[in-house]
């Protein structure tokens, strides 16, 4: 799949994803209720109405930080239920980097005119993957966690790659070349994990 490929399936399921958030909060008159408040991302319903698909900032904006809650989600599962100590130790770095990587897009984000905030709202893969892992523990959950870091690593660099060569927001492509070589040493750590 080329990165073209990519940028656009992923803006495509965000969009998606955008506008059943819409109605479901314009249906029930509640916010977007995302299973992420233990990460500390903030949810909040897009400022898109349902008819109008995503800015190509926002869907960039909104799979860097789904990215980075579902590293945080599955890191503090892997400290919960890991049997490695190498595992653990990658999970609390993996936290650390993409809590810090949050905090910096938000900022980012909130400064762009007009500002744009960023909803960490897992695609189905990602959260079907938590609750595998939630239901996995020691050897299993180790080779199943690692696997999953590897693989979210690779889609991330992809999109970062991607939006920093095209992107429409100057700002947007400066922070995701920025995040290109921490990244890229996370793919690296998470191939070398031994589970």
């Amino acid at each position: 799949m080329s990165l073209r490929t990519t940028i656009l399936a992923a803006t495509a399921v965000l969009a998606l994803g955008a506008c059943s958030r819409g109605n479901d909060a314009t249906s029930t008159g509640a916010s977007n209720g995302s299973d992420l408040g233990a990460t500390g991302m903030a949810t909040a319903t897009p400022t898109a109405t349902p008819a109008t698909p995503a800015s190509a900032s926002q869907s960039f904006a909104d799979a860097a930080a789904a990215s980075d809650a579902f590293e945080i989600e599955t890191s503090r599962l892997a400290l919960a239920n890991s049997s490695s100590s190498a595992i653990k130790r990658y999970a609390q770095a993996m936290i650390d980097a993409h809590e810090a990587s949050t905090a910096k897009l938000k900022t980012v984000a909130a400064g762009l005119s007009p500002a744009i905030q960023p909803v960490a709202t897992l695609n189905p893969e990602q959260q079907q993957q938590v609750e595998s892992l939630r239901a996995a523990k020691g050897a299993a959950f180790d080779s199943a966690y690692a696997a999953a870091q590897a693989t979210a690593h690779q889609q991330t660099l992809d999109v970062l790659k991607a939006y920093a060569a095209s992107g429409d927001v100057p700002a947007l492509k400066t922070f995701a070349q920025g995040l290109v070589p921490t990244v890229t040493a996370h793919l690296n750590m998470a191939k070398g994990l031994k589970a």
